[in-house]
């Protein structure tokens, strides 16, 4: 079952860059920064309530948000839904005809356990499952 809106993915050229807009701009307050190797990128999170905004910078020229700033310049990359049990939600959606860009989990972000959705199963929208799991910091 899908509880919430964990996080908008927003993709950035440079968090440095586009930070200031959001912390003094928008008044958020910023949880942190991390660098997820598995994804090939630097993340940072920042709080609106019990959402967050997630920027997401190339930390390579072949990671999939490269690739996506490339094609379609920088902004909202995915919606991410928090789930209790990824492995069920995965195999639920998957019998319901749902294409998976990821099968299994994945590691994302602050410890959580992600998977996405093809965009073509979903309107053209990147989803993301989210799982956090005990230990996740973000």
């Amino acid at each position: 079952m899908i509880k919430k809106v964990d996080h908008i993915g927003v993709a950035v050229r440079s968090i440095s860059d586009v930070l200031p807009f959001y912390e003094e701009t928008l008044g958020l307050e910023l949880q942190g920064i991390e660098h997820v190797e598995e994804q090939k990128v630097k993340v940072a999170f920042l709080k609106i309530g019990d959402t967050k905004i997630e920027l997401l910078e190339p930390a390579s020229e072949d990671s999939a948000v490269a690739k996506f700033i490339e094609k379609r310049g920088e902004g909202i990359h995915h919606l991410a839904l928090g789930v209790d049990d990824i492995k069920k939600r995965i195999e639920e959606l998957r019998v319901n005809g749902v294409k998976m860009i990821d099968e299994t989990p994945r590691n994302g972000a602050g410890g959580a356990a992600i998977a996405f959705l093809h965009p073509k199963s979903a309107n053209g929208v990147l989803v993301e499952l989210c799982e956090k799991r005990e230990g996740t910091v973000l």
